[in-house]
């Protein structure tokens, strides 16, 4: 794996969104919808069972 400063910037700016999107849903949106939305629209992802795609 390349270190951060042999990684493209693009690789990196994917890496960043992906690190966003796998973050837990805010507190104030669950108890604003009444528990009905408790996890984000994008799936989590296990750092160990998937792997990114960022060719």
């Amino acid at each position: 794996m390349a270190t951060g400063s042999k990684r493209t910037l693009g690789k990196k700016i994917r890496k960043a969104k992906t690190l966003r999107q796998n973050r837990n849903m805010p507190t104030w949106i669950v108890m604003k919808t009444k528990g009905r939305i408790r996890y984000s629209p994008h799936s989590r992802r296990h750092w160990r069972t998937s792997k990114l795609d960022l060719s």
